[in-house]
């Protein structure tokens, strides 16, 4: 099997802009966003994904509950403050130790 680790710039010929899954979520106001997944992470046995704005990339994302039934998976808004609380911390750990690696 080769270590050839495919990306945008590798040169290799295939065609490599595969399209991420995008989720539409309105706001408050009924305003929608084309969201992408870039990011998944679970605290206390519950999962958690991280959406930022496909056209918008640098605006504050989205971190929403992962819940599932009949196998099927739901993006669900965090209400519960203490959460929130516990939910951003990691994310924000995570974030500061990827801009390490980049910086």
């Amino acid at each position: 099997m080769s270590e050839h680790k495919h990306d945008d710039n590798c040169g290799c010929g295939h065609d490599h802009d595969h399209e991420e899954p995008v989720f539409v979520v309105s706001d408050e106001e009924g305003v929608e966003r084309e969201m992408v997944m870039v990011y998944q992470f679970e605290s206390d046995n519950q999962a958690y994904a991280v959406l930022l704005d496909r056209n918008n990339p640098e605006e504050d994302g989205l971190i929403l509950r992962v819940e599932e039934e009949d196998d099927e998976a739901f993006l669900v808004g965090i209400e519960d403050d203490a959460e929130w609380e516990r939910v951003t911390a990691i994310y924000e750990e995570f974030a500061r130790q990827e801009n390490e690696k980049q910086g």
